[in-house]
């Protein structure tokens, strides 16, 4: 089950370490959040009154914020802090399992080599997630017109039922390219066809291990909107913290059982940190 949840027993074992590369993410990924959408599209779906517009399904989805200026400067600053932060991450965390030690020696080197991937591939799954929230609001909004409500309702999570699984699913291809690079030094398609041989037996405990964080995400958030506003950022980024520095230490994780690389950071004891 290390597939599934050994990036969480590693996240929580050493909290403490990757807490410092997991806060301004969670704070401003949380401030992204545009919580009266949030709050107005799950509020009236548990009310009995799913409907609701395009624009207010998509902006309760996106993590751009279009309602001010300062909402727009927030989602900048969590895209680049979600950049420099994996990157940081990414380098501490293999160079721990790759050497069993918790220093940030070396570390600042090694950052430098991982950034401009760090920075593609998060890119890229921003866009694709981005672009998946406009087709998903699309389709909701359609099915928010329908007059009968229980129709309405089963249709509804159906959709965001398979619009979740083809998001987790899709995540997965790709998954593993930015490890396998970084450890291997093949090029850009070399390590794509590589990833994808490794992810490929294990795919489905892959989408498995997603899928628990993102309906855990979405249990938690969609209880949050009963809250105040400032109460419903503080849970978001509590909920980040955990979940931002668990998707970039899975791509470690995974990699280093899917390759057969042993990991020193189990073989050494505590003391020796």
């Amino acid at each position: 089950m290390r597939t599934v949840f050994g990036s969480w027993k590693y996240v929580i074992k050493n909290f403490w370490f990757v807490l410092p590369f997991s806060l301004l993410p969670a704070v401003f990924m949380a401030l992204s959040l545009d919580y009266m959408c949030i709050a107005e599209v799950a509020r009236g779906f548990f009310s009995g009154e799913p409907q609701a517009g395009f624009l207010e399904l998509f902006h309760a989805w996106s993590f751009i914020r279009f309602d001010s200026v300062l909402g727009g400067v927030y989602s900048a600053l969590a895209f680049v802090s979600m950049f420099v932060a994996a990157a940081w991450l990414l380098a501490f965390v293999e160079k721990h399992m790759r050497l069993g030690k918790r220093t940030l020696s070396g570390v600042g080197e090694q950052f430098l080599n991982v950034l401009p991937a760090a920075v593609c591939v998060a890119f890229l799954y921003i866009v694709f997630y981005e672009v998946w929230a406009v087709v998903l609001s699309a389709i909701l909004y359609v099915i928010s017109e329908i007059d009968t409500v229980a129709v309405c309702y089963v249709l509804y999570v159906i959709v965001v039922a398979v619009f979740l699984f083809v998001l987790v699913y899709l995540a997965t291809i790709s998954y593993l390219w930015l490890p396998c690079k970084l450890m291997t030094g093949f090029g850009v398609f070399d390590a794509f066809v590589y990833s994808y041989r490794l992810m490929f037996e294990r795919r489905w405990k892959l989408v498995l291990s997603f899928a628990i964080s993102v309906v855990g995400a979405l249990v938690v958030l969609s209880g949050a909107v009963f809250l105040p506003d400032y109460a419903f950022r503080i849970v978001g980024a509590v909920l980040f913290i955990f979940l931002f520095p668990n998707f970039c230490i899975r791509m470690e994780v995974v990699y280093f059982e899917a390759d057969k690389l042993d990991r020193e950071d189990e073989r050494h004891t505590l003391w020796r940190y």
